[in-house]
């Protein structure tokens, strides 16, 4: 209680965090979702406010609607930004899905704006959501049908972590009007 003598009277106040400093350690605070666009489904998750923890939140049927979905998750949670897995081979080459990747990702940027849209390495997600999955006493049956949200979790985690290391927004920036840029 000593410190809050001297402190300004808004730091002793229940409740008082102060702002994150920009630099390594910082991540912006606000609700963050993450796209793992398969073939069949697009899996979902969703991190907590101070974007620490990324959870599985759902799984949609690849195809029409799926945008709809997903910009109705991203006005339902208030997202600060949605992140699309983008698939590379180990050798960091992108093939077809990549391409289906930064599909998606253009036309949910046009639909969500001002919302932003960035592209994050999704390396091993799938790979290591059904190793959680397997771990966690899941059938293969039962992973099938959570799997992908899971990867897209694991695809958020990473790029939490990677703000909380560099400071700096995670992946490539795809603008709405579907220009390139980082």
């Amino acid at each position: 209680m000593l410190a809050c003598v001297s402190a300004a009277p808004s730091a002793c106040s229940p409740g008082f965090a102060p702002a994150p400093q920009p630099g390594p350690g910082a991540v912006r605070r606000g609700v963050r979702l993450a796209v793992d666009v398969g073939s069949v489904r697009v899996g979902v998750a969703r991190s907590d406010p101070d974007g620490v923890l990324a959870s599985p939140l759902e799984v949609i049927r690849h195809g029409r609607a799926d945008l709809d979905r997903l910009a109705e998750l991203t006005s339902g949670h208030e997202a600060l930004e949605v992140i699309v897995g983008l698939p590379t081979t180990l050798a960091g080459r992108q093939g077809q899905a990549a391409v289906t990747a930064r599909a998606v990702a253009t036309s949910l940027a046009e639909r969500i704006a001002p919302v932003p849209v960035r592209l994050f390495d999704e390396r091993f997600t799938t790979t290591t959501a059904h190793a959680v999955l397997r771990q966690g006493g899941k059938n293969s049956k039962a992973r099938r049908q959570s799997v992908d949200a899971a990867a897209a979790a694991v695809l958020l985690q990473a790029a939490l972590d990677s703000e909380r290391a560099t400071g700096n927004p995670p992946g490539e920036l795809v603008p709405s009007g579907g220009r390139k840029t980082t």
